[in-house]
């Protein structure tokens, strides 16, 4: 079982990052430049409220008895760049679907080089200097690279030299990755599901919270900056949609440590939930907006 997760995972997470570049362009990275408070303010959201709320909530969790493994596991997911699903629920929600990609493009580059610093600071923090696995730096970055900036690389390629092949492929392609999200986190909470049943109570109000608090810092400090409800929407869902698939492959590829996978697993499906909410009011709002008009 662990050697098929060894092989499927990787290739599943390539396949899912090779359908967003099916759909990216380098307009969608000069786009940055045409609301460049709304990208600053949603790239620092996702790398530094996110990974401090992370961190904070673990803490707090770990006076109540929270095992070290969960606590990192939280901390990993909250580090993960945003997934492909936010430009959809955005897109759904009509908000800035064109600065929900460039924050979901850069920040899953840029995460490359992020990730296995916060990861180790995590494991350090969280599990002590003598019983912390380390995250080697050098392999975690490449191995990061080839299987989410590489695919992505060669999804835009073939959108800019075989453009009328890309847009026919992209709407099958971001079903399947679809398809394989909820596969893999379903796959993944199923086979440690006696683990789940034994922590929920703990892991799951913590995922919630943790989810709840990003998606409210995020909306209230876009609310702070001014920006419109496009905006505000976007960048809402881009910090609120963590790619799962990510954490799951970095737990139990990288790390190999299946408590690890639990909390990010279960934030992957607690998510949607409160994007549901969110989009449900962001609808009844508008509703009553052209009611009053």
């Amino acid at each position: 079982m662990n050697t098929i997760i060894q092989i499927v995972l990787p290739l599943a997470l390539a396949f899912i990052m090779f359908s967003m570049g099916l759909d990216l362009t380098l307009n969608d990275f000069k786009r940055i430049g045409k609301f460049p408070k709304a990208f600053i303010l949603g790239f620092v959201l996702q790398f530094v409220s996110l990974p401090v709320l992370a961190f904070g909530l673990a803490a707090v969790f770990m006076k109540f008895g929270l095992a070290p493994e969960y606590a990192v596991g939280l901390v990993i997911i909250a580090t993960c760049p945003g997934g492909v699903t936010s430009n959809m629920m955005t897109h759904l929600a009509q908000g800035d679907a064109a600065l929900s990609i460039a924050l979901t493009a850069v920040t899953s580059v840029v995460s490359v080089l992020t990730l296995p610093f916060l990861i180790n600071l995590g494991l350090s923090t969280f599990m002590g200097a003598q019983n912390a696995v380390v995250l080697p730096i050098g392999k975690t970055i490449i191995g990061i690279f080839c299987i989410t900036t590489v695919p992505v690389a060669i999804g835009m390629l073939i959108k800019h030299y075989k453009n009328k092949l890309a847009t026919h492929w992209e709407p099958m392609a971001r079903k399947l990755a679809a398809i394989f999200f909820v596969v893999i986190v379903m796959a993944a909470i199923l086979k440690d599901w006696a683990l789940i049943a034994e922590n929920i109570l703990t892991i799951g109000p913590m995922a919630l919270l943790l989810n709840s608090l990003t998606m409210l810092v995020a909306f209230g400090a876009s609310r702070l900056a001014k920006l419109d409800q496009s905006q505000t929407t976007a960048i809402t869902y881009e910090c609120g949609f963590q790619n799962g698939t990510l954490a799951i492959f970095i737990t139990l590829t990288l790390l190999q440590n299946e408590k690890m996978m639990i909390p990010g697993g279960i934030y992957s499906i607690l998510m949607f939930a409160t994007a549901l909410i969110y989009f449900l009011i962001l609808r009844k709002t508008n509703q009553r907006l052209q009611t009053d008009a």
